[in-house]
């Protein structure tokens, strides 16, 4: 059985959200389970935001995530919350242009991403969070990136559709580093 839980965490109106539905319907376009439960603050854009994926092989028991195999971290007061919670061996995502905490921990595989500076260089403003999906996919590779295109084009909204060409350039992005 294969089941890959995912913590995306940051501040409000950085696509937290958003990233863990493409997540979520990347694995579900590949004929696996999933979950996809959102949490954010009161305040949303500015306010805490935070994600739990499961993408599974199996029925997903909980949609909760409680030790992530993978965490996405945009802010430092989510990296401090979630990166003690991460299992044995998983993988820590950081937007390094936001986050400049650091962890003791070396049983983990962290990569920092200066996701937020590459985005406004590269003309993909406001993608941060689907370059750190591309470097997740490149790092764990639990779906495929066929499968992370196709959640794209579920999640942007029709009227929206153009921005779908910049999300899968922002994947590559991420998948490039």
């Amino acid at each position: 059985m294969a089941t890959t839980n995912i913590i995306l965490a940051g501040f409000g109106g950085q696509g937290i959200l958003f990233a863990g539905k493409v997540i979520a319907y990347a694995g579900l376009m590949e004929g696996k389970e999933v979950s996809w439960l959102p949490s954010y603050g009161p305040e949303m854009r500015g306010g805490t935001a935070n994600c739990s994926v499961c993408v599974s092989d199996e029925m997903v028991a909980s949609p909760l995530v409680i030790n992530p195999d993978i965490l996405i971290a945009m802010n430092t007061p989510s990296f401090e919350k979630f990166i003690d919670a991460l299992v044995p061996g998983g993988i820590a995502i950081v937007d390094s242009s936001l986050v400049d905490a650091k962890t003791d921990r070396t049983d983990i595989h962290l990569f920092q991403v200066p996701a937020t500076q590459l985005a406004n260089e590269k003309g993909l403003k406001g993608l941060a969070n689907i370059i750190l999906v591309g470097k997740m996919m490149k790092e764990s590779g639990f779906v495929s990136l066929d499968g992370i295109y196709k959640g794209i084009d579920k999640s942007v909204p029709a009227k929206k559709a153009h921005l779908a060409v910049s999300n899968k350039q922002a994947v590559e992005l991420g998948m490039s580093l």
